[in-house]
């Protein structure tokens, strides 16, 4: 790791010249990571939705937007600190920061002040359990994935996966004041399809992981472990995409549509398995966002359509 690690300290001349600090409109927009922020919006919004109890729309909107500054903030951080290592993945290499259109500074402070900014106004308006979930996600996000494990352990993205799942926790806590079954069914939906998610993409990327010295599980135990673990968490999918409709906040129609979504990820999965290309990563990596947003759109519209209990 350390022969890997000290690729990381040759910048390229972009990030060392970026002193001046010429960052637009655009470039704190593209900080807070806006898509994955779409999606962490989302299933903050549904778990919002199906939490049991009413929220006055005004609130409602209040806590969807805490959650979204929030993401955002993490995002902004996020990238303050792997300036280093996106510098050297062809992927990120054109992110403001390493591409010397924004002063790491600009970044930090601009994260901080949103990530306390949507901890006060969520504690302030809506409640007191919800603003301590989206501090800990967001402190969870910067602390324990980005600067403990993401360059540590192999396992960054099993255990780091815990943030991303935690907004419909948020979301449900905003209503209730505090976690119902329910809310952990929703963050254990996420928790488990983040690695086969992020493992599809680091296939394809081994290589720029690799000379980052990031240690994503395809440079350390290899692609066919990799495509083994990838199967055996969207496996692992079935049960868990289905806890809601166990659980009583879902019914047979999301039921019928999360197990066969889940069925078509393991496809997508077995198909990785037998492609020695990039193709069926790619495609999976795809097909995985998909999945997660049809399987909280399925949540959602059965939970309308069954009025609201």
């Amino acid at each position: 790791m350390q022969a890997a690690g000290s690729a990381v300290t040759e910048i390229p001349s972009a990030l060392a010249r970026g002193v001046a600090g010429d960052a637009a409109v655009g470039d704190y927009v593209q900080i807070l990571k806006p898509r994955v922020m779409s999606l962490v919006v989302f299933t903050g919004f549904v778990g919002l939705a199906v939490a049991p109890g009413h929220l006055h729309p005004v609130l409602a909107a209040i806590a969807v937007l805490c959650i979204a500054v929030g993401a955002g903030a993490s995002g902004a951080i996020n990238m303050w600190y792997d300036r280093d290592v996106d510098a050297v993945m062809r992927r990120t290499a054109q992110r403001p920061l390493p591409a010397g259109r924004m002063q790491p500074g600009e970044a930090l402070g601009f994260g901080a002040v949103l990530a306390v900014g949507s901890v006060v106004v969520m504690g302030l308006a809506v409640n007191v359990a919800s603003a301590a979930l989206l501090a800990l996600t967001i402190a969870f996000y910067i602390f324990v994935y980005t600067i403990w494990l993401k360059r540590r352990t192999p396992q960054n993205i099993v255990i780091g996966g815990a943030a991303g799942a935690l907004p419909p926790l948020i979301g449900w806590a905003a209503v209730t004041g505090d976690i119902g079954w329910g809310a952990v069914a929703l963050f254990a939906i996420i928790f488990f399809w983040t690695p086969p998610h992020f493992w599809a993409l680091s296939l394809y990327s081994a290589g720029e992981y690799a000379a980052a010295g990031v240690p994503m599980l395809p440079v350390v135990a290899g692609r066919r472990e990799t495509k083994r673990q990838m199967l055996l968490y969207t496996i692992v999918l079935w049960p868990v995409s289905l806890a809601p409709w166990f659980l009583g906040i879902a019914g047979p129609v999301y039921a019928g549509g999360a197990a066969a979504m889940s069925f078509a990820f393991t496809g997508a999965a077995l198909r990785v398995w037998h492609d020695d290309t990039d193709r069926s990563a790619h495609r999976m990596f795809a097909f995985s966002l998909l999945y997660l947003f049809l399987i909280f759109t399925l949540l959602l519209a059965d939970h309308l359509g069954r009025g609201g209990r």
